[in-house]
């Protein structure tokens, strides 16, 4: 059939080529070799061979194409090293000859006699006819090999039927005889999976993709599906990129459900892949397996990780960058991780990432199950790359100090119904003690509750577990536990299910498509039958703990639920006693514990169910309760090995006689330390182990000892020290061979040194040479015996105009070299140019981030002059010839220059050039590349001066190997003369120190440590630098003790004297003297002394001071040759002062013991300008009182005084001269008394005010201006006006002199500036400026422009209103409201009259105009005076009377009602006059009583009143008739306040108003004083 063969064998015979075992690979090397001559000799028969199809069929085996008894049945299975089936292996690609010809090796020795006799022939044989019977030959033998794989097919065919039909066979779960395998390919080709699957009844297989059921109909001719012969198939035709997925293919019957998987990568290769093109190739090349299509991929492995250290409970990722050549889009190797060649899957420990071009593998949780040898594993077409380090994970912190490590690898085993057997390893670290054992935990799955598994500890690394529950599964935990306490508890097992073995069997790996259950069903069991004897009873293990049994149930099948009961009998007895009387167990297994140690016992079994108990099994054999498995031997002779710098490799002899060994634990010790460590904390079974993370240069020891599950052996002896540094090899080739000078049978070589020195210094050089003639070398033929330590070398015995080439070989202590690559040819003739030759030996030191120094050798030919300079050159790597640029443009004489202004992280090729009179040389070689990078680590060289004085350079080096050694140099030549530096090197630090530093030491020393990345410094000692080191040398030859402070003086509580200093640095053996005036001073009453040798506080007290003590204090100090000193000195002024003062503060502290001021008093000024004394007072009680004085005076306690939170206060609401004093505050109860004084006279007063004076500034508002009927006014309003503010107002910058038309003034909190009739010249900048004694503030306005021209229009405006208003026609007053006169009386009433023009008069009765006559006589006099007189008043006189004025600017009328009475005695007359504003008045008639009586009153008040005087009665004639004579006149002079105008006036115009009326006022005349006739007697005046 068409699948016949499969594709992946078809088109991928490279695939498993890496895998193949070395055997195979010679045997397909012998393959390929012996069979060119069929692949040659006939086309036909190759093409033949290459179109052989074989039927594959499942499982199947069949004899192997060769007849050969001897031989093992061949078989179609491919099998791994543990016999997993992983796929098909097809005869004709087998790495056999005979499966390359086809024949068996009779019939191929045949073919090689006819061969023979046909090669014997070829003079009279055409190669046709060769050719024909060769081919009748193969014809015959593939004809025999056919039928002969036919009868086997059929007789395969007919066992596995008969086996089918036996009952035993018969229902059985799917099984996968082979599983389908992974594919990469290429897009348009085919790919088909195969699987083989056994089960009965025969499964339903179904096909999947990414867990999708593949439908051949719904994607016509897209996938091909075939079920032969129990093998099934899945081909997928013309794959595009989509068909890249994971397949699962699914075997289902009645008994179970069992899948497989299997990728597919569809591989994209752009531009170069054509359908029309052949079927890859096959075979071999140089380079390796021949991909598809003549693609051979080279794997590269880069940037790789490490030897890693890590501890418990950490997180740790291993990564590589893989580097695939030719790089294909999506191409996808596969990734493999390998732990101990164990292959590691995905898992919550392990996370693998593939991100393209790097594979990192995260471990995320370390346990010490995770140390070991991890392996990266790239795989392609063309083979496989690997790579390896060791990963060590430590124990760790333990939670108990002194408790061991946690155990490792748990692992579960003999897992039965309700019993396991769990296993672990001992860990490597015990705490310092010895363990006790260890205790398990169990925990069910789906729960986080762990219980203990056994109540005392046991020592044996294994431990059976009983009483789960059928069906549950669990997880499993080991702790150890010593004399200090537990240890953390290992990482937990792998889940297992408590079932029966059989069961678990049926069960792996179902998970059925579909929802639902499967039951797997027995027949029925059978009721009533008691089961018989359990078999084949035996103990599996024993130790002192506990013993453990096992047995096979009954051969009866189909018994109801069998249990188990176990009996013990002491061995010499027949005593049996039931172990488990309350439960039996289910499982086949027990484990019996809590047996006497030492004693022997027999076992036996009863199977019971529901029928009842059966008879017991036969007894086992004694068995002595004890340990079986003994703890191993010690290892043998312990041998380590240099290996790095940081490793050694340690091999032993193993433990002799050890069962179940576990492995080796091997521990180190620094000698002499005796404190040992473990080197693996996961025991290795070789016994070759790798120990890594030493220091490099210390010696070591090694010690091994062996475990299995008894316990951990004696150590084994101690090896012999050894010192970790680098294994030593022979160099690599030197390179860079140059000519430096040519003459005519000899030229001088030049080289660089080899990249690799071989861990040991270089001890010369080997130089050969070999003639070119035409083109053609000649023979190695060495130009010199002995090494030459120099990298210049003179070759002589050439011959002139012969052309050579040279190569050189380095050799150190291991041995001489490979040599480099042969030179270019040069040229031997003599040099004759005039400019100097190359220079050479150019080496890169003290490569920082943004400097280098370079050094150089001359050249070695100087041409016609000496050299006098050099130029150097530099360019960034990566740059262009044309790049190259000079670093100096003078010549330097000196063979070495510090290159500054680099880029950091730039790399850099430098160059020299010589230079003489005749001009510029040759350049030299260019420096390999260097980058600008400080390396970490790296540190400078620095200068230390020690206590005697010495001056050193001190250098420190951490990447130091075993080989390493300190090279000083001065101007960069090494230092060998001991007289003027001595050096001194212990482990990774080195000091050169000056013997006698001068000035012959300045100049450049450097340090250069051998065998390690270029770790260099310099320093430079100018002679600036050695002036200072020189200082610095002699104050440490004659060391001075630093002082932080000189002794100084200051005054402690009560007035107490302290003088102290403080020492910067003294030790406990310093010492103190006190001195005053050369005595020494020592500790008693007057002086106490103290010194603090932790902080250097060196100090002295005394209560006071005295005049006796002026003088000078000193403190002399002493720590050991070290010396110093310090003096105060206190007379004079100074001595007073301090004097005085430590009174002072006596004297504070006893007031301060009563009732006191803590501030004293002083004062604030509030926002609303209010002053506030205050004082803070403390000490205070209940019965201490406060009072205030001023001049002397106590001031009563009343509103304003206050007392919150220790502040009295006492508020002056509105300052002003009369406050100004002295205030006082007294406290006092019967602890003493206390007094706090303010001056508040003169110039603090002043002060006081100065600061009102700000606030009051400070509230100002801006500016303003308005106008008036008289000018314009400029104002400011304040919160607070003081009539002791200082103003000053301003006009363009000068104080204003103030006159009748300028005038300033203040009404309320308004300061305004009046200018009166302004002009234009009155416009400019004003300001009015507050003096408060400081600064002063300054408001300003412009009074100008547009601002200047609206306020004089409304000036103008106002003036013309005011006018009006003065002018107009008024009634001033005079005339009361009511007039009340007796019947016959005579009536006088006169008002003022005012307006320009003259007003016009007219009187009004009852609204009706009147005139003047005989009765009512009208006046108006002088134009400003109007009287009203009757003469003799009557009944018809009453009413209303009214008088109104008119001129052109307004009319005003004035209305008074006169009321006519009789029968009133004549009171006599009373004069009545109105003032100036028409309140009546009274006359120089009127009566006290009646003057006692207030005449003016408010404007509204004048009106309302009325004035009633009732005149007295007049007397009759004997007429009858009044006596006009005699009668007196009742002249009644009233005035009545002018009636409001209509519109009101805003407070500006009123004030206005008032002014002007105050004006008219002033202006007026004085009014002639208005008369009333006296009554006669018995008259009354109203």
């Amino acid at each position: 059939m068409s699948g016949s063969i499969p594709f992946y064998q078809k088109h991928h015979l490279h695939y498993d080529r890496g895998y193949r075992s070395k055997e195979t690979e010679s045997k397909l090397s012998k393959y390929q070799t012996s069979s060119r001559y069929a692949a040659g000799s006939s086309s036909s028969a190759a093409s033949f061979s290459r179109g052989l199809k074989v039927s594959s069929y499942s499982g199947l085996e069949a004899s192997r194409l060769s007849p050969v008894p001897k031989r093992a049945k061949p078989t179609y299975l491919a099998v791994d090293k543990e016999n997993q089936i992983i796929g098909y292996v097809v005869p004709i690609f087998r790495g056999s000859q005979e499966f390359a010809t086809g024949l068996s090796h009779t019939e191929e020795a045949r073919v090689r006699d006819t061969a023979s006799y046909m090669a014997g022939r070829d003079l009279f044989t055409s190669g046709m006819e060769m050719e024909r019977s060769e081919l009748i030959s193969r014809r015959e033998a593939m004809r025999g090999t056919a039928e002969r794989i036919s009868l086997n097919k059929r007789i395969h065919e007919h066992g596995e039927h008969f086996k089918r039909m036996n009952e035993d066979s018969l229902m059985h779960p799917p099984e996968f005889v082979i599983k389908p395998r992974s594919h990469t390919v290429w897009e348009k080709q085919c790919v088909r999976l195969h699987c083989t699957v056994t089960g009965w009844p025969d499964p339903r297989v179904v096909w999947y993709k990414n867990n999708v059921a593949i439908d051949p109909m719904a994607c016509p001719g897209k996938y091909t599906l075939e079920s032969r012969y129990s093998v099934h198939s899945l081909e997928i035709n013309k794959c595009d990129f989509d068909d890249t997925a994971q397949y699962r293919v699914s075997a289902m019957n009645a008994n179970g459900e069992l899948s497989a998987f299997a990728s597919v990568v569809v591989k994209r290769f752009k531009g170069e892949i054509d359908e029309s093109l052949p079927a890859p190739r096959r075979g071999s090349t140089e380079d390796g397996p021949v991909s598809e299509y003549g693609i051979t991929f080279k794997t590269h492995i880069v940037d790789k990780f490490g030897v890693s250290f890590g501890r418990e409970g950490e997180t740790m990722s291993l990564g590589c960058t893989v580097i695939i050549y030719p790089a294909l889009n999506r191409y996808q190797p596969e990734i493999q991780w390998y732990r101990d060649d164990v292959l590691l899957s995905p898992s919550k420990w392990n996370h693998m990432h593939w991100s393209g071009d790097r594979a990192t593998l995260t471990l995320t949780h370390l346990n010490k199950e995770d140390e070991g040898l991890y392996t990266l594993r790239v795989t392609t077409k063309s083979g496989y790359e690997t790579y390896s380090a060791y990963v060590f994970v430590r124990d760790a912190d333990a939670e108990v100090e002194g408790a061991p490590g946690a155990p490792l690898d748990v692992r579960c085993l003999d897992a039965n119904k309700d019993y396991i057997i769990a296993t672990w390893k001992q860990p490597a670290v015990d705490g310092g003690e010895s363990i006790l054992g260890y205790f398990v935990d169990r925990c069910e799955v789906g729960t986080n509750h762990w219980i203990q598994c056994n109540d005392t500890p046991v020592k044996f690394a294994r431990f059976p577990v009983t009483g789960l529950v059928e069906g549950r599964s669990y997880t499993f935990r080991v702790r150890a536990v010593n004399k200090s306490g537990m240890s953390r508890p290992s990482r937990v097992s792998e889940p297992v299910a408590a079932m029966d073995p059989a069961d678990r069997a049926r069960m792996r790996g179902t998970s059925a498509p579909w929802t639902g259950q499967i039951i797997v069903t027995e027949e029925e069991p059978a009721e009533g039958i008691v089961p018989g004897r359990p078999l084949d009873l035996q103990v599996t293990e024993a130790t002192k703990n506990y013993v453990v049994l096992s047995w096979k149930p009954p051969g009866e099948k189909g018994l109801e639920g069998v249990m188990y009961y176990v009996e013990k009998c002491v061995s010499g007895t027949d005593s049996w006693q039931r172990v488990n009387t309350e439960i039996p167990v289910k499982s086949p297994r027990f484990a019996l514990f809590d047996l006497a140690e030492g004693k022997s016992y027999s076992f036996r079994v009863r199977c019971c169910n529901t029928a009842g108990v059966g008879e017991p099994s036969d007894p086992t054999d004694a068995t002595t309760v004890g340990d079986k498995l003994d703890i191993p031997s010690a290892p043998g002779k312990v041998v380590p090995t240099r290996n790095t710098d940081t490793s050694v490799v340690v091999s032993w002899e193993a433990s002799q006689g050890a069962k179940e060994l576990v492995g080796y634990y091997i521990e180190t010790s620094v000698v002499g330390s005796n404190e040992w460590n473990p080197c693996n904390n996961k025991p290795v079974k070789a016994t070759r182990f790798i120990c890594h993370g030493l220091m490099t240069g210390e010696k070591y020891v090694f010690r091994v000892r062996a475990v299995n599950a008894a316990g951990l052996s004696q150590f084994s002896p101690e090896s012999e020290p050894v010192e970790v540094k680098a294994a030593i090899a022979s160099p690599t080739p030197p390179f860079g061979i140059s000519v430096l000078e040519c003459v005519r049978d000899s030229m001088v070589l030049g080289w660089k040194q080899p990249t690799c020195i071989g861990g040991a210094d270089i001890t010369g050089y080997f130089v050969d040479y070999r003639e070119v003639i035409d083109g053609v070398p000649g023979k190695w033929h060495e130009a010199n015996i002995r090494a030459v330590s120099e990298r210049a070398y003179r070759v002589s015995d050439l011959k002139e105009n012969r052309k050579y080439q040279f190569q050189v070989r380095a050799a150190n202590m291991a041995g001489v070299g490979i040599p480099s690559l042969p030179s270019d040819t040069f040229l031997c003739e003599e040099w004759t140019i005039a400019v100097p030759g190359p220079p050479h030996d150019l080496q890169i030191r003290e490569v920082r981030n943004d400097s280098l120094v370079l050094l150089w050798k001359p050249p070695v030919y100087q041409g016609r002059d000496p050299v006098n300079g050099f130029y150097i050159d530099i360019k960034e790597a990566e740059a262009p010839l044309e790049a190259w640029r000079g670093v100096n443009t003078q010549a330097t004489a000196k063979a070495y220059i510090k290159i500054k202004n680099l880029k950091e992280a730039e790399s850099y090729v430098f160059r020299v050039r010589a230079q003489n009179k005749a001009g510029v040389g040759n350049v030299s070689d260019v420096t390999e590349p260097v980058s600008a990078v400080t390396k970490p680590g790296t540190k400078e060289i620095v200068v230390d001066i020690n206590d005697d004085g010495i001056i050193s350079l001190n250098f420190e080096c951490s990447d130091m190997t075993p080989d390493s050694k300190f090279v000083w140099s001065k101007n960069y030549e090494e230092l060998t003369d001991p007289s003027r530096m001595t050096m001194e090197t212990k482990g990774n630090k080195s000091k050169a120190v000056f013997n006698t530093p001068g000035e012959d030491d300045i100049g450049i020393y450097s340090c250069l440590v051998t065998h390690t990345d270029g770790a260099s410094s310099s320093y430079t000692l100018s002679e600036e630098e050695l002036k200072r080191l020189l200082e610095i040398s002699h104050n440490h030859k004659f060391p001075i003790i630093p002082l932080k402070s000189e002794l100084a003086v200051e005054l402690l509580e009560k007035g107490r004297v302290r003088f102290w200093l403080q020492a910067e640095k003294i030790s406990a053996n310093g010492k103190v003297d006190y001195i005053f005036n050369d005595n020494a001073l020592s500790q008693g009453e007057k002086y106490k002394m103290n010194f603090d040798k932790n902080t250097g506080v060196i100090e002295m007290t005394m209560d006071s001071l005295t005049p006796a003590d002026e003088g000078t204090f000193t403190f002399q100090l002493q720590d050991g040759k070290a010396t110093n000193q310090s003096s105060l000195v206190l007379i004079g002024d100074v001595f007073k002062e301090l004097q005085k003062e430590s009174e002072f503060q006596r004297k504070e502290w006893f007031r301060k013991q009563g009732p006191h001021f803590i501030e004293y008093l002083g004062y604030d000024v509030t926002p609303e300008c209010c002053v506030v004394l205050k004082c803070k007072v403390g000490n205070m009680k209940k019965d201490t009182s406060a009072l205030w004085y001023k001049d002397g005076r106590e001031i009563k306690a009343d509103e304003n005084l206050g007392f919150t939170e220790g502040v009295l206060k006492l508020e002056i609401a509105q300052i002003s001269k009369k406050d100004s004093g002295v205030y006082e505050v007294v406290l006092k109860d019967d602890r003493g008394k206390d007094t706090s004084t303010l001056n508040l006279t003169d110039q603090g007063f002043k002060e006081l005010m100065n600061e009102v004076f700000s606030f009051i500034a400070n509230s100002s508002t801006p500016l303003k201006i308005t106008s008036t009927d008289q000018g314009i006014r400029l104002y400011t309003f304040v919160s607070y006006y003081n009539d002791l503010l200082q103003v000053t107002w301003h006009y363009k910058d000068s104080a204003i002199a103030f006159s009748d038309r300028i005038k300033s003034g203040v009404v309320g909190e308004q300061l305004w500036l009046q200018i009166s009739e302004p002009t234009e010249k009155d416009m400019g900048k004003y300001a009015i400026e507050f003096n408060d004694g400081k600064g002063g503030l300054r408001r300003t306005v412009e009074l100008s422009g547009q601002a200047f021209d609206d306020a004089f229009a409304e000036f103008q405006r106002l003036k013309a209103a005011a006018i009006a208003e003065r002018s107009r026609a008024r009634v001033a007053g005079g005339l009361p409201d009511v007039v009340t006169i007796q019947d016959g009386k005579a009536l006088n009433l006169t008002c003022n009259i005012s307006g320009d023009p003259m007003p016009e008069v007219t009187w009004l009765k009852n609204d009706r105009e009147i005139t003047s006559d005989d009765h009512i006589i009208l006046k108006f006099a002088s134009g400003k005076f109007a009287s009203f007189t009757i003469t003799a008043v009557n009944t018809s006189d009453s009413g209303k009377y009214s008088i109104l004025v008119k001129n052109k600017y307004g009319t005003e009328s004035g209305d008074f009602t006169l009321e006519i009475i009789e029968g009133t005695p004549d009171l006599g007359v009373t004069s009545y006059m109105t003032d100036a504003e028409g309140n009546v008045v009274f006359g120089q008639n009127t009566p006290k009583e009646k003057m006692k009586t207030p005449g003016t009153g408010t404007k509204m008040q004048k009106r309302k009143e009325s004035v009633t005087k009732i005149l007295p009665m007049e007397d009759v004639t004997a007429s009858g008739e009044p006596d006009v004579q005699k009668d007196e006149e009742v002249a009644v002079v009233a005035s009545e306040e002018a009636k409001a105008t209509d519109s009101e006036q805003t407070g500006d115009a009123e004030e206005v108003a008032d002014q002007r009326l105050a004006a008219d006022q002033s202006d007026a005349p004085e009014q002639p004083e208005a008369t009333v006739e006296e009554p006669e007697p018995g008259a009354e005046t109203a």
